[in-house]
């Protein structure tokens, strides 16, 4: 497997103050419309991130003309995060403008880059004409505002989940099939966990954050119990099924371009979302831990890791072919608890718990489940 190389490792930097933006876009805009606009702003984002390491999965990110594109990459990246705050207000244009720089500039980077390989050529020749048409979309969008820039702009990830589903078909020329992507699974699985792992440091960095501002024993408590939660997240994703999915899709053959392409493409943006949302539900948490929690609260505390555990539930189902059932009873509960908590006027922190204790519960499931596997490579170790 390609080894992941020091210079994506310092893209994936950028994407920290990226997460932060977001949820503190949703924490300052906490209603339904809110969590729309988190959402369009995370997707056009991770087709940002995610075509740039698809790019890399074919290239080598330590030759100089890839590096450098990687850190212009990189700069415009940083720059979306900047104008996120007012990406549905005066920043709308400029979000915009950087969006269709780093789109259309990168894929023709790839048209050159890849010159000399027919099938990865057509690939790119393949996408350009939709990209450069959502691209138009994002600028009119940006030129516009409102419900007329929401709309727009959802349209543009509608058509880049439908585009790269459908392998972008264009006249005379057919479409790009998964099975000629030649795509290294494994290093796209390891790429990213990592951006899981970055939003999940984050997640940790506002409440540190938030903790500095006011210490007590009440809001110490509130930051352990946030602590517990990400760490618990973080188990659920890396403690087994991030080292044996990577094996999954290295080993899918011709499958590894159609598995990719789900896994990485569309399923891993609902993880991320749920950190994001968990995020501000840490953040709800350490400012208010005693007082009862509103429904904006409960969806925070609670939907957050529903939202992660249905995303990572689907991203199992997708690979082993089998129901993971206990992230699936987790989100019913966790679903169920919202409403209940509202009602019984449980605090945030009763709210926060329950969160982490349904989670956790998804790891002892998960223990036992191993332990009542058949071992087929000797004696267990008592560490395992």
């Amino acid at each position: 497997m390609q080894p992941t190389t020091s210079t994506e490792l310092f893209f994936d930097l950028v994407f920290i103050f990226t997460i932060t933006q977001l949820s503190h876009y949703l924490i300052a805009h906490p209603h339904w419309r809110g969590a729309a606009r988190t959402a369009l702003l995370l997707a056009l984002v991770w087709f940002v991130w995610v075509y740039t390491t698809w790019l890399t999965n074919w290239l080598q990110p330590d030759q100089g003309p890839v590096r450098a594109v990687l850190l212009g990459v990189a700069l415009g990246s940083l720059a979306l995060s900047a104008a996120i705050p007012e990406a549905f207000a005066g920043t709308g244009l400029f979000f915009a403008v950087v969006y269709v720089g780093v789109q259309v500039g990168r894929t023709l980077f790839a048209l050159w880059a890849v010159r000399g390989s027919p099938w990865l050529v057509a690939g790119f020749q393949q996408s350009l004409p939709w990209i450069t048409g959502t691209s138009v979309l994002v600028v009119l969008g940006g030129l516009a505002g409102g419900v007329a820039r929401e709309a727009l702009w959802a349209a543009v990830v509608v058509l880049e989940v439908v585009g790269l589903l459908i392998g972008y078909p264009l006249p005379g020329r057919g479409r790009s099939r998964p099975e000629r992507w030649m795509v290294e699974g494994g290093h796209l699985a390891e790429r990213c966990a990592a951006f899981v792992l970055i939003a999940l440091g984050e997640s940790i960095l506002v409440t540190g954050s938030t903790l500095t501002s006011h210490v007590d024993l009440e809001t110490s408590g509130a930051f352990l119990l946030a602590f517990a939660g990400s760490v618990a997240l973080w188990w659920v994703y890396f403690a087994r099924s991030a080292g044996a999915a990577t094996e999954v899709i290295a080993g899918a053959g011709e499958r590894t371009g159609a598995l990719s392409r789900v896994a990485f493409n569309y399923l891993h943006p609902v993880i991320v979302a749920g950190v994001i949302v968990a995020s501000a539900g840490d953040e709800v948490l350490l400012r208010e831990p005693g007082t009862p929690a509103t429904t904006v609260a409960a969806l925070f505390t609670l939907g957050g890791p529903a939202l992660f555990l249905a995303g990572h539930a689907a991203y199992k189902t997708v690979l082993w072919r089998a129901l993971p059932t206990s992230r699936i009873a987790a989100v019913v509960v966790l679903l169920t608890l919202i409403p209940v908590c509202v009602g019984l006027g449980a605090t945030v922190v009763t709210c926060a718990a329950l969160a982490t204790a349904v989670t956790v519960a998804v790891i002892i499931a998960d223990r036992l489940r191993v332990r009542r596997a058949p071992q087929s490579r000797g004696p267990r170790s008592p560490l395992r």
